[in-house]
């Protein structure tokens, strides 16, 4: 056993530069395929009616629908539509349908031929607030709310930027410089000068040129950040190809990853910067505690996941995105960062 140890060990430390290439590849592929998205959807994510606008259509059964056929009725009438199911947890039994109809102009959809395609279905009729509930979202409002959120997620990574180089950063210019420069754009946009989209804009160049400084003056909080940002790239490129249509629950899910992928970063960096030691035996304690936390939590998630999947789909979304997200993170903490700072102490070593 010692001796398969340490021949794993001989083999890792010849070879860990060369692991890079893992999230490496997995990085260019998801922007690659988030290209091609974006060219095909001209959006870098499938909005559902909340983000979008249309109507949301609740229907109460009085008897069991069958969504196969329901489905292939409203394919003659609607180009785009969606089609959820809500059931009990442990019985399976069907609680409720929802017809969502992407529209920027709601009010153009004729409500009473949609009422009749789906009363010719189900063989009785609909009655609003006894079993049918239905909701119009705006497309302004809709894409309002979006472009807030994303500007939310710009902030929160912008603002989890600053904190990683005030951990991990010598100088107090360069800390009180980047505060500045990220909050700025805050600054600008409630004070009125600019827009969201233009104050996200800002944001975002302000962001990659801090990125860029990071990878000049301090490699750690650089592979920290580029860590966090692999996650939500990587989990985003899969949202994508599942196919899955994003609601504010589900930005917020990205909101939420960013801080759940940056807390075993900073364990692992922390350890390593901070303790006395051999790099190695450091790096080891830290990944014992570090996929523990991983595994727990994504063992946990996956519990939630399958109790809630059934009648709440804003919590599938957000379970969904977020065991993605932490998966990846088990990649981008122990070999994208790990690797980084292996190779910077090794090298800050041999220069002394």
């Amino acid at each position: 056993m010692a001796k398969l140890k340490n021949k794993i060990k001989e083999l890792y430390n010849k070879n860990y530069k060369f692991l890079l290439l893992i999230p490496a590849i997995l990085l260019v592929l998801s922007l690659v395929y988030l290209g091609y998205f974006y060219n095909k959807n001209h959006d870098f994510i499938l909005k559902d009616v909340s983000l979008k606008g249309g109507i949301t259509i609740t229907i109460f059964p009085e008897q069991i629908i069958n969504l196969k056929s329901l489905e292939e009725k409203l394919s003659i009438n609607f180009e785009d539509f969606s089609l959820k199911e809500i059931s009990e947890f442990g019985t399976g039994k069907q609680t409720a349908v929802v017809v969502e109809i992407p529209s920027e102009n709601p009010d153009s959809l004729e409500y009473d031929s949609l009422i009749n395609i789906l009363e010719d279905h189900l063989k009785y009729d609909l009655i609003k607030g006894k079993n049918f509930d239905i909701v119009s979202t705006g497309s302004t409002l809709g894409k309002s709310f979006y472009n807030q959120l994303i500007y939310a997620i710009v902030l929160s990574f912008s603002f989890m930027s600053v904190v990683v180089l005030f951990i991990f950063g010598k100088s107090w210019k360069l800390k009180l410089f980047f505060l500045f420069i990220i909050l700025l754009p805050v600054i600008l946009f409630f004070s009125g000068a600019f827009k969201i989209n233009i104050a996200m804009g800002i944001s975002a160049i302000f962001l990659i040129l801090s990125v860029l400084i990071f990878l000049k003056i301090n490699i750690p909080s650089a592979a920290v950040v580029i860590s966090a940002f692999a996650d939500i790239i990587m989990s985003l490129a899969v949202v994508d190809l599942l196919g899955i249509k994003l609601s504010g629950a589900g930005i917020i899910a990205f909101l939420m990853l960013i801080g759940y992928s940056v807390d075993t970063d900073i364990m692992l960096t922390a350890r390593l910067l901070k303790r006395h030691g051999d790099i190695n035996h450091k790096l080891k304690n830290a990944l014992k505690t570090g996929l523990t936390m991983g595994i727990t939590s994504i063992l946990a998630i996956t519990a939630a996941l399958i109790i809630t999947s059934s009648f709440s789909e804003v919590l599938r979304q957000i379970f969904t995105i977020l065991i993605i997200g932490l998966s990846f993170d088990i990649i981008n903490t122990w070999i994208t960062n790990a690797s980084i700072l292996k190779w910077y102490l090794e090298a800050k070593e041999k220069a002394k």
